[in-house]
């Protein structure tokens, strides 16, 4: 069973941030096994969320956060280098896309095992 959309996931604002979310945008877990669950923040496209494609965004590691890419790269605030505050990103890849921000492997950032033995822990 799929469920898209959990109310109690949806935020509206980040900590900080200089003003709202412009579309609907979600933070959660999702299950991948009995004892495994990955974070994602999905944040709807600005132009047409029901058409415009999705794009599911990893960091490069294994080990690095996929929240990186959401608050230093493409998303729709940025924190850059050495600042001490979130500003616009004036040119957020949500324009255009659906983005899907998954960390992964369970283990990196707020992704999450229930036995070490679940957790990745070099390049093998």
């Amino acid at each position: 069973m799929a469920i898209a959309a959990p109310a109690e996931d949806e935020f509206t604002q980040l900590p900080d941030a200089p003003a709202a979310m412009k579309t609907k945008s979600y933070s959660g877990y999702l299950t991948v096994s009995d004892s495994k669950a990955l974070h994602y923040v999905y944040i709807e496209s600005e132009n047409l969320p029901e058409n415009d494609p999705v794009v599911i965004w990893f960091n490069g590691g294994p080990g690095c956060s996929s929240l990186l890419g959401f608050m230093q790269e493409h998303g729709p605030f940025v924190m850059e280098d050495g600042a001490t505050n979130i500003t616009e990103n004036p040119f957020p890849w949500n324009n255009k896309a659906n983005m899907l921000y998954l960390e992964s492997p369970a283990g990196v950032g707020y992704s999450v095992a229930n036995k070490t033995s679940d957790y990745n822990t070099n390049d093998v």
